[in-house]
C-alpha cells in the first residue's frame, strides 16, 4: 500500500530525477566528443567520468539498495577510466539507469519507502535512498554544466522561457 504523501515524495523525486538528467543532456549538446574525458585538473573529473559515476551510484543506491538487484558497482573504475566511451554511449547508460530507476522509485511503497537497509556502508530508508540519489545527481549534474560553461563560454539556458523573478 502506497500513501498519499509517498506517492507525492516519489513523484517529486522522479521529477527532480528527469530535471536532471533534461539538463546533462542540454550540457552534453554544447560537450565536444573530443572534451569528454578532459580533466580541469588531477584533482578532478571529467564528464565522462561523472557520467560513469552517476551510473554507478544510480544503480547502487536505487536499482539494488531500493530495487533488490545485486550490487555490482566497482566505484574506483568510475574515476579511474580516461576513456572508452563515447558522448552518445554514456548518454544511453545514463539515460537507460534513471529511467529504471524513476520506474523503482514510482513503483515504491510505504513498506519499502520505510525499510532500513546498508547501502554503499550506510543504513537508510527507501527515503534516504531516494533523498540521496537526488541530491547526488543534481550535484554532479552542476558540477557537469559548470565544466561545460566554463570550457565552452556559453549559456546553457537550462530555464530558458521561464521568468524566474515570478512570485
Amino acid at each position: 500500500m502506497t500513501s498519499p504523501v509517498a506517492t507525492e515524495f516519489c513523484a517529486q523525486a522522479i521529477f527532480r530525477m528527469e530535471e536532471s538528467t533534461r539538463m546533462c543532456r542540454r550540457a552534453l549538446e554544447e560537450l565536444p566528443e573530443e572534451a569528454l574525458w578532459l580533466r580541469p585538473n588531477e584533482s578532478s573529473n571529467s564528464v565522462g567520468n561523472l557520467l560513469l559515476h552517476l551510473c554507478g551510484n544510480i544503480r547502487q543506491y536505487i536499482h539494488s539498495g531500493l530495487g533488490g538487484q545485486p550490487d555490482i558497482r566497482q566505484r574506483n573504475a568510475e574515476f579511474a577510466i580516461r576513456q572508452g566511451y563515447s558522448k552518445s554511449e554514456l548518454w544511453s547508460m545514463l539515460e537507460q539507469t534513471v529511467r529504471e530507476a524513476c520506474e523503482l522509485i514510482r513503483q515504491a511503497d510505504d513498506e519499502n519507502l520505510l525499510r532500513v537497509r546498508r547501502v554503499q556502508g550506510f543504513q537508510l530508508s527507501g527515503i534516504g535512498i531516494i533523498l540521496h540519489v537526488v541530491e547526488h545527481y543534481s550535484y554532479h549534474t552542476g558540477q557537469i554544466a559548470f565544466w561545460i560553461k566554463s570550457l565552452r563560454n556559453v549559456d546553457l539556458g537550462f530555464y530558458a522561457g521561464y521568468d524566474l523573478n515570478a512570485k
